[in-house]
């Protein structure tokens, strides 16, 4: 009886011993599907490292119109003029302080670079109604885009350089000329 035993007990440990059947293979969909997971897992880590990391710069936002430049040379020419009077005003007094030089404190200073209101004024040729027309215009698409602004020429000494001031001037020219003025 003691052969029969041992024989059973061997097949007892064969069956507990199988090895279990072998995982399908994951198709190329469900292997995306993961990779997927597991790198929104670290980018979503990387995200939370990077804000604590950086929590104490301050940083300002950036305005693409100041990044994005063209080369300012006196060789630059202006594009045709617009139809309307105002609008060919600012258009002359943008593309004035493009080539003559900005400059903040005064109407001209020493060197003959002048201010937002004296580039308009100097355009104006005498034309109190069309410089008046021309600084509402202005004022306006300053006022759009920064908030309140009390007038021009505060608006002109705030800045160090005339790249945004320059900017504005072609801004207005465009909302001149689309209010028909």
């Amino acid at each position: 009886m003691a052969p029969s035993t041992v024989h059973l007990a061997t097949d007892q440990a064969a069956e507990t011993t199988t090895p279990p059947a072998p995982a399908a293979a994951l198709t190329l969909e469900e292997r995306l599907a993961l990779v997927n997971t597991h790198m929104t897992a670290r980018l979503d880590e990387a995200a939370v490292a990077y804000e604590v990391n950086t929590a104490h710069i301050a940083t300002e936002p950036v305005d693409l119109g100041d990044v994005v430049t063209v080369p300012l040379t006196p060789t630059l020419q202006p594009p045709p003029p617009h139809p309307t009077p105002v609008a060919a005003l600012l258009q002359r007094a943008h593309h004035r302080l493009l080539a003559g030089g900005w400059c903040s404190g005064a109407l001209v200073d020493e060197d003959g670079a002048r201010c937002m209101l004296g580039v308009i004024r100097a355009e104006a040729h005498g034309d109190r109604g069309l410089e008046a027309g021309a600084v509402a215009v202005l004022l306006d698409a300053i006022r759009r885009q920064f908030g309140d602004v009390d007038s021009v020429p505060s608006f002109n000494d705030a800045h160090t350089s005339g790249r945004i001031p320059l900017r504005m001037l072609d801004q207005a020219a465009g909302l001149a000329d689309t209010r028909g003025l």
